[in-house]
């Protein structure tokens, strides 16, 4: 327990400083970095704050859900998917910074917001937390499609981000399911979807 504090921790402060750096290569880093009219970059640096703000949660969750999983199998699924959720925090700021923009100014709020998420999910079991985290994936995949359409068509590299991104969400989102996790509640899935639109309207903005 105290080494998994001491990671958790280590890993919020890595998240919120911005001091994160990708184990894997950034998708799309040969692709030129396109012309855009300001109108155009600053709708996709946007979009991903918003991506990057996604993330910031995504870690926030998993160091949660990490710290009161009961099975020890389960805990390392965990910190494996963290780390690739890692690359993409590292990605999308990267991204941000290219964009000329920043990252959200409530992050802070998302992060504490989220891990307290993570332990009520945690607390429920390890069958319905690994539910809940097939549940996010899921919802995370719909929304990077979207975000995918939304890009600008001249912004390629964003959108090559984004798309390795939803490949190793629904990687994730399977990982769950195959561990045991269990469909979870109707009004469950209704509240955590409301949560995310009001996250993504008000980190698109700040």
């Amino acid at each position: 327990m105290l080494d998994t504090l001491i990671v958790g921790f280590d890993r919020a402060l890595r998240t919120l400083s911005g001091n994160v750096v990708a184990a894997r290569p950034t998708p799309g880093a040969a692709l030129p970095e396109a012309g855009m009219t300001p109108e155009a970059r600053r709708h996709a640096a946007a979009l991903m704050r918003v991506n990057h703000t996604g993330e910031v949660c995504a870690q926030a969750l998993y160091a949660a859900q990490a710290l009161v999983a009961r099975d020890a199998a389960i805990k390392a699924r965990f910190a494996a998917a963290a780390r690739e959720e890692e690359d993409h925090l590292a990605w999308t700021q990267a991204r941000l910074a290219a964009l000329g923009d920043r990252a959200s100014l409530l992050n802070p709020v998302w992060y504490a917001g989220s891990f307290a998420i993570g332990v009520a999910a945690g607390l429920a079991g390890d069958r319905a937390n690994l539910g809940f985290v097939a549940e996010t994936e899921r919802q995370v995949e719909e929304h990077l499609t979207a975000h995918m359409d939304r890009l600008p068509d001249a912004d390629a590299k964003s959108r090559a981000v984004v798309g390795q991104m939803r490949d190793d969400e629904i990687r994730h989102g399977a990982m769950a399911l195959e561990a045991g996790g269990v469909p979870l509640p109707y009004p469950v899935k209704r509240l955590m979807r409301a949560a995310a639109d009001v996250m993504r309207a008000v980190a698109y903005r700040i």
